[in-house]
C-alpha cells in the first residue's frame, strides 16, 4: 500500500485519480479548498486547504509520502490586452507557486518511499500556442520548467512528470462544454474527435505514480487527443 497526497482531489482529475488510487488499496490524502459536495470514498482522508495561504499546514499527510499530485488550476481566456498584469500573478501564485510550497512541505517525507513519484498538471497550450492562451500557457510553462529542474534535482530518488492535456471535460471547464453543441465542435478540433475525460488524464497519472514507470523521469507526456502531434 502506497501513501499519496492529492492536492485538488474533491473534483475533476484529482477526484477521478483519488477514486483510482482508492481502489487499488492505496491510502489517499486528498485536499479540497472550498469544495464541499465531493463524495467521499472508504479508505481517502478529506483535508481543506487553501494553497494561496503564505504558510501551508501539511501536518494531515503521513511520514512517508509515496505520491504527490498537484491538481488546482485555472483557465481564464481573454485576448491579452484584456488581461491585467495582476491577473498573471494570481494565477501564477496558484499554479506555480502554491505546487512549490507543497513540494517544499513534502519532499523530505518522499525519501523514506521504495519508489517516490511527484505528478503536474501543464496543457496542450503551451507546446502548440493558442489565442486567447496567455495566461495559462505563461503558468503551465512554468509548471513544465519546474517538473524539468526538480526531476533533474532530485533524481535518482524522487521522480517528476508532467500530464498536459487537451480540454478535458472538469468543472474547471465547464463553460467552454457548457453545451452539446459546443461539446461536439471542441471534439471535432482533436484528431481522435472526442472530448478528453477525468479518467483519461487519471488513469495516466496513476501508472505515474505506479512502479510500472519506474524508468520515467522528466517528462512532460501528452494526453491530448492528438491534439500536439497530429494533422488529419
Amino acid at each position: 500500500m502506497k501513501n499519496h497526497v492529492i492536492i485538488g482531489g474533491s473534483s475533476g482529475i484529482g477526484a477521478a485519480l483519488t477514486e483510482i488510487l482508492a481502489a487499488k488499496g492505496d491510502k489517499v490524502y486528498a485536499t479540497y479548498n472550498t469544495t464541499e459536495n465531493y463524495t467521499e470514498i472508504p479508505g481517502v482522508e478529506y483535508h481543506q486547504l487553501n494553497v494561496l495561504e503564505d504558510e501551508l499546514d501539511l501536518d494531515f499527510a503521513p511520514d512517508t509520502v509515496d505520491g504527490i499530485v498537484y491538481c488546482p488550476g485555472s483557465i481564464n481566456l481573454k485576448p491579452f490586452k484584456r488581461l491585467k498584469p495582476s491577473s498573471f500573478v494570481d494565477d501564477f501564485n496558484l499554479q506555480v507557486v502554491g505546487a512549490i510550497k507543497v513540494i517544499q512541505g513534502l519532499s523530505d517525507r518522499m525519501k523514506s518511499s521504495h519508489d517516490p513519484s511527484i505528478v503536474f498538471f501543464s496543457t496542450v497550450a503551451v507546446s502548440m500556442g493558442y489565442n486567447f492562451h496567455t495566461q495559462v500557457a505563461t503558468s503551465k510553462g512554468a509548471i513544465e520548467g519546474l517538473s524539468k529542474s526538480l526531476a533533474a534535482e532530485f533524481a535518482p530518488k524522487i521522480r517528476v512528470n508532467c500530464i498536459a492535456p487537451s480540454l478535458t471535460d472538469t468543472p474547471l471547464a465547464s463553460k467552454l462544454l457548457s453545451t452539446d453543441e459546443k461539446k461536439q465542435a471542441n471534439a471535432n478540433l482533436h484528431p481522435l474527435k472526442k472530448i478528453g475525460t477525468s479518467e483519461d488524464i487519471a488513469e495516466m497519472a496513476a501508472f505515474l505514480l505506479s512502479t510500472k514507470s519506474s524508468w520515467m523521469s522528466g517528462q512532460v507526456l501528452h494526453v491530448d487527443g492528438g491534439m500536439s502531434s497530429l494533422r488529419v
